[in-house]
């Protein structure tokens, strides 16, 4: 499998972004935003957004005081010392509880992927009365956001939905892909040859987790004050079809089960 030889790559934070309401045309307003920093967008530029402003303007922001608490969430809310209506939450989001131990809740999503909390996050979102759910299909999101993007600005782009996930066995937090559209989010290395002459048997990159993880470092903390950064020269492979989701391990691949 062939591709470019890399350049320089270049991570552009995406600013005069203000905050997302439901409803927001969220590729209308990053196109928006880019020509009015004086930039432009570029065929085979990625783009890499938050998930957060995605669930706002899915409309998946969810007042905690809107939620009522099952008795099954109040149980769990007393063993994890967490807010009952957030765990409501957590638990509505989640195909199944794969592990729960002090104050830590690990799901597994209605989409697959295995997080604290089902991904249901409080920060960056109102202060703390309300919560903000994963978007129900990431990578249709993704789809949406480039197609409007592409529409308005002729390019051909694409589209990475980033969250930040927890890693087991290792400290500290790193963003992944959540949704992608326009890039193939695996490279398939097997079978090329190394420095040396070998034969990979193994290797394969998570492209899209690998941008998003890069992209973090120019969106920091507050998410809010940059949730878009544009990726300028990595030469990735494009797909129509093929989406994060398609990296979630199935349980018979996955030793941990």
């Amino acid at each position: 499998m062939e591709y470019r030889n890399k350049k320089d790559v270049r991570i552009i934070g995406i600013r005069n972004i203000a905050l997302i309401k439901t409803g927001d045309d969220l590729g209308e307003i990053i196109w928006n935003a880019v020509k009015k920093q004086e930039d432009s967008i570029l065929d085979d530029d990625v783009i890499i957004v938050t998930q957060k402003i995605v669930s706002k303007s899915e409309g998946r922001v969810i007042q905690l005081k809107n939620v009522t608490p099952s008795s099954l969430s109040k149980r769990i809310a007393r063993k994890t010392h967490k807010n009952p209506e957030l765990v409501e939450l957590i638990l509505t989001d989640a195909k199944s509880i794969v592990r729960m131990r002090d104050d830590h809740i690990i799901t597994e999503t209605r989409h697959g992927w295995i997080c604290a909390n089902s991904g249901v996050d409080v920060s960056n979102v109102s202060g703390g009365d309300s919560a903000a759910l994963l978007p129900l299909d990431p990578d249709r999101s993704a789809k949406k956001i480039r197609a409007r993007i592409g529409e308005l600005s002729g390019k051909n782009v694409a589209v990475i939905i980033s969250d930040t996930f927890g890693r087991p066995f290792r400290k500290g937090h790193t963003d992944i892909a959540i949704g992608s559209s326009g890039i193939t989010p695996l490279l398939d290395l097997r079978g090329e040859k190394d420095l040396f002459g070998y034969i990979l048997q193994v290797k394969q990159t998570a492209i899209v987790d690998e941008l998003a993880s890069a992209a973090e470092l120019v969106m920091g903390n507050a998410t809010e004050k940059i949730p878009a950064v544009l990726i300028r020269g990595y030469p990735f492979q494009q797909s129509e079809s093929l989406g994060a989701k398609s990296l979630i391990m199935s349980r018979k691949q996955n030793l941990f089960y």
